[in-house]
């Protein structure tokens, strides 16, 4: 199955939402190659990046179902590489 290599930026302003969020991240382990995460407890919210290797479908599904939890926003960035 061809995958793809994907960055998903996500912005985590409602802390509520972080326990939800690291569920759905768990779900899709298998796929993601890396996370960073960097508290902005000045501005009181997070920055965290996932890099993923995944098909097209599992990577809307995993960007749409962050983009849903409130307080949370998400945008994802696609290689121009196919593997």
């Amino acid at each position: 199955m061809e995958t793809r290599i994907a960055v998903i930026g996500i912005v985590v302003e409602d802390p509520n939402s972080v326990e939800e969020l690291n569920t759905v991240l768990h779900d899709y382990r298998d796929y993601i190659i890396g996370r960073m995460g960097i508290p902005y407890r000045q501005k009181n919210l997070s920055i965290i990046s996932i890099a993923v290797d995944a098909p097209q479908d599992i990577i809307s599904a995993l960007s749409g179902k962050i983009g849903k939890l409130p307080g949370v926003s998400s945008k994802t960035a696609y290689s121009g590489v196919k593997a």
